[in-house]
């Protein structure tokens, strides 16, 4: 397994953490770990694939959002939620709030 890095919290900037959670299958992933806790990336469902999960986890570590460690053959990942709260009040929670938005598909 390889070893990951993540920016200390004082390198955390709110154009990083706004642009990594500006797509939605990340902010599902923000969502499913605050609700789980710490889980592994096949713990998280999204209709993507394998490769795009995992991409979507290194922008939101790479932002500063998510902490990950190795477990044996796992990778285990948590939302880095005390450091966030102490230099982003709030926004975690926000991100809580916001419902999905289901997506209609046009008749045809």
């Amino acid at each position: 397994m390889k070893p990951y890095t993540h920016p200390a919290a004082s390198e955390m900037t709110l154009p990083g953490v706004m642009q990594a959670l500006s797509d939605p299958c990340r902010i599902e992933i923000v969502r499913a770990l605050l609700n789980g806790g710490e889980l592994a990336c096949n713990e998280v469902e999204l209709k993507v694939s394998k490769a795009t999960k995992s991409h979507h986890f290194a922008v939101l570590r790479d932002a500063g959002l998510v902490l990950t460690r190795s477990e044996g053959t796992r990778c285990m990942t948590s939302v880095r939620r005390e450091e966030i709260d102490r230099r982003f009040p709030g926004l975690l929670d926000l991100v809580l709030m916001e419902k999905p938005k289901r997506t209609r598909r046009k008749a045809g």
